[in-house]
């Protein structure tokens, strides 16, 4: 059931997050199943328009992608890797027990995080990113220092959070379609959806989103959001974000009967405690409460874009902070807890 929210009540939330410690800015957008409720709520430095780094966030544009070229019958979820990543990436990119399970990974495994290829993004790489070591982290490197890293399970057996995962999801694009990321993206989503603010991070000169912040310190990584792609590369407002969010989860880019089959959750909990399924994440909003909540994905950066079932709210927006998702938990949870039921 719809539940009502007043526009008073987003403003309060968002108003309440940037008294938070560390918090300069945050803009939210909700909205409802029945499109009769539209709020959107800024405080601090971010405006209502405000291009922000979505982080990843963006994998949920990547599933989109995948699905959609499932339902044109260019892959299925099943397809080994190796149909499409060359055996020099693929060599010796997964050894587990002395066995290489490299070419024994499949799409599925990729989108569920349960491929056991390590994570290339460590917390060396983050420690380097934020103390302001901007630089440039490709294809190519990722696989080089995931090689480096040893699995922890056999494919299928287990989950783990890795990037590395959707940096080669986003080469499967590319293989497939014959296009660079960049173009599978717009084609497939951004002008499908009309979107005129959202688009793929690609120029290091590109000042036009928010500059994110690391604790009380503005961090700059130019170089870095350009090279991650469909890791985490897109950048786009609070209600662009809301757009895509509503046609993912109601079937636009794939039979709604398929949304099903993504919730095939496993148990995450680095970073954090949440659910992930296959290509989106579940969030609970609370430990006693584990089988539901928040359905979408977070980003790094505090971005968000959740769906909550029993409310039927939609949830867009980001506290443009470094490890800023608890802050935007904390505004989404007021908001649901004070939603009128009908």
């Amino acid at each position: 059931m719809a539940a009502k929210v007043d526009a008073s009540v987003v403003k309060e939330a968002a108003a309440k997050a940037v008294l938070k410690k560390n918090i300069f800015g945050t803009v939210i957008c909700v909205e409802n199943g029945k499109n009769t409720i539209s709020h959107t709520s800024s405080a601090g430095n971010l405006t209502a328009e405000t291009p922000y780094f979505i982080a990843s966030v963006t994998k949920l544009y990547v599933t989109a992608c995948l699905l959609k070229l499932r339902a044109e019958n260019k892959l299925q979820l099943h397809d080994s890797i190796s149909n499409y990543i060359s055996d020099d990436v693929l060599h010796q990119l997964h050894i587990y027990n002395g066995k290489d399970y490299s070419k024994e990974i499949t799409i599925k495994h990729l989108l569920s995080n349960t491929s056991g290829i390590p994570d290339y993004f460590s917390a060396d790489v983050i420690n380097q990113l934020t103390a302001g070591k901007d630089q440039s982290w490709g294809f190519a490197r990722t696989i080089s220092t995931a090689r480096k890293k040893k699995p922890k399970f056999a494919p299928g057996k287990r989950a783990q959070y890795s990037d590395t995962n959707f940096q080669l999801l986003g080469k499967i694009i590319e293989t497939i379609t014959e296009q660079d990321i960049h173009s599978v993206f717009k084609q497939y989503i951004f002008n499908e959806l009309e979107l005129k603010d959202t688009y793929l991070y690609e120029d290091v000169n590109d000042k036009r989103p928010a500059p994110l912040y690391y604790k009380n310190r503005t961090l700059r990584l130019p170089k870095y959001m350009a090279s991650i792609g469909p890791e985490g590369g897109i950048v786009s407002t609070a209600k662009e974000s809301m757009i895509f969010l509503k046609a993912f989860i109601n079937g636009h880019f794939f039979p709604k009967e398929t949304f099903d089959e993504l919730q095939d959750w496993k148990i995450i909990f680095n970073p954090g405690l949440f659910f992930y399924g296959v290509g989106i994440e579940r969030q609970p909003l609370s430990i006693r409460d584990l089988n539901n909540g928040l359905i979408g994905h977070w980003g790094q950066t505090g971005a968000f874009s959740f769906y909550h079932s029993k409310t039927d709210l939609y949830f867009t927006g980001t506290t443009n902070q470094f490890f800023g998702q608890r802050a935007a938990a904390a505004m989404i949870i007021q908001i649901i807890k004070q939603a009128k039921q009908p």
